[in-house]
């Protein structure tokens, strides 16, 4: 894949599977932190708590826990993945994300895992569109919260 600095660059004509940007989840999980310094103020995100479905599963509660604790290490690394523009291990992350929140009940986090991940498949990517999906996945990551005591 080619990344190009904030220029305009022609795309597949293949559409994004997700829908195009302001629509559905994507409301959900949009915020507007530059993704350098989403580190900064995690609490500064005016976003709703994002609960699981599962939350009140005895079976999975346990396991909808480690997935939210698991979370903060994930964004760490998608934070240093995309400073050292290392598109492969964003894709990777990506790619782990957007399966394995929807088993746990996130499905805003996987869709927006799937944005990211479906950009970093074109042939050439925009800079400033690889930010706005960064920073949606880091936003919709943030928001999830664990399950409420029983």
């Amino acid at each position: 894949m080619r990344v190009v600095s904030n220029a305009r660059v022609p795309r597949r004509s293949a559409p994004d599977p997700l829908g195009e940007p302001g629509t559905g989840v994507r409301k959900r999980c949009a915020g507007r932190t530059d993704p350098l310094l989403m580190d900064s103020n995690p609490d500064a995100d005016p976003r709703p708590p994002l609960h699981s479905v599962y939350e009140n599963d005895p079976d999975l509660r346990d396991l909808v826990l480690l997935f939210v604790d698991e979370l903060d290490r994930r964004v760490d690394a998608i934070r240093q993945a995309y400073l050292a523009e290392d598109l492969a291990t964003l894709q990777r992350i990506s790619h782990q994300l957007k399966g394995a929140a929807g088993g746990y009940g996130f499905d805003p986090i996987g869709d927006s895992a799937a944005r990211l991940e479906y950009e970093l498949l074109q042939d050439e990517a925009e800079l400033s569109a690889l930010a706005e999906r960064v920073e949606d996945l880091i936003s919709c990551c943030r928001s999830a919260v664990p399950p409420r005591d029983v």
